[in-house]
């Protein structure tokens, strides 16, 4: 199926976007004058590590992921390496993020899989990186991106404010927003999109108060309670 007609299905039951293609187009390119060659915040080595890191990510930030995998990527760089590592030296590596006794769990279960089912690397498809213990969409869609340069969206809470603020690709859920976003992002931009919005989400448009005084495109986006400079 062409991108063309893929982007038809998705528009079937998705709210309307509030901008126009135009508008969007503008959006875009704001956003890659800013940064055109957009790249995730998390250290990594190679697609495994990545895989690893964007899993350990969950509810925690990449600052407090990036300090807690320094050492770890130094002596791990392959699920055999982590199966022998062993669940307990990877805890005294991770203990500093969130839920990592869950995370640690999930990471020694991928391992295992990976070695077990897909010969020790990382699959380059949806279908199989969500099989594997702790992935989800979101960090395969990272992976995909990321690694193996796919044109998806990873939808985080960035995403999901930027995209139903600007009203851009407005969505109830992650994957309404993630499915308006592949329907209105012009293919030029696909391949960094979501790291422009993330960013943009991360570092401007954030969450209490957002840096409206200060955003590049704050005269397209559709939000109403814009935030004036300070005096």
């Amino acid at each position: 199926m062409s991108l063309k007609a893929k982007k038809e299905v998705l528009a079937k039951n998705l709210p309307r976007p509030k901008l126009t293609r135009a508008q969007i187009t503008q959006i875009y390119r704001h956003l890659q004058s800013l940064d055109p060659a957009p790249r995730t915040e998390l250290n990594y080595v190679n697609p495994y590590t990545l895989t690893v890191a964007v899993a350990l990510s969950a509810q925690s930030t990449d600052v407090g992921v990036n300090k807690a995998t320094k050492a770890l990527f130094e002596k791990v760089q392959s699920p055999k390496q982590m199966i022998a590592l062993g669940e307990a030296a990877l805890i005294q590596h991770i203990k500093t993020i969130g839920l990592y006794k869950t995370k640690a769990k999930n990471v020694i279960a991928m391992a295992h899989m990976l070695m077990a089912d897909f010969d020790g690397e990382i699959p380059q498809n949806r279908a199989d990186l969500i099989k594997l213990p702790g992935v989800g969409r979101k960090t395969a869609n990272v992976v995909l991106n990321e690694a193996f340069g796919q044109p998806t969206m990873a939808v985080d809470t960035h995403i999901f404010r930027v995209s139903n603020r600007t009203g851009m690709a407005p969505g109830k859920d992650v994957v309404q927003v993630e499915h308006n976003l592949l329907r209105v992002t012009p293919e030029e931009f696909m391949l960094h999109a979501h790291h422009w919005l993330i960013l943009h989400g991360r570092y401007v448009c954030v969450a209490r108060t957002p840096k409206c005084f200060n955003c590049a495109i704050s005269e397209i986006c559709k939000y109403t309670k814009k935030t004036p400079a300070a005096d």
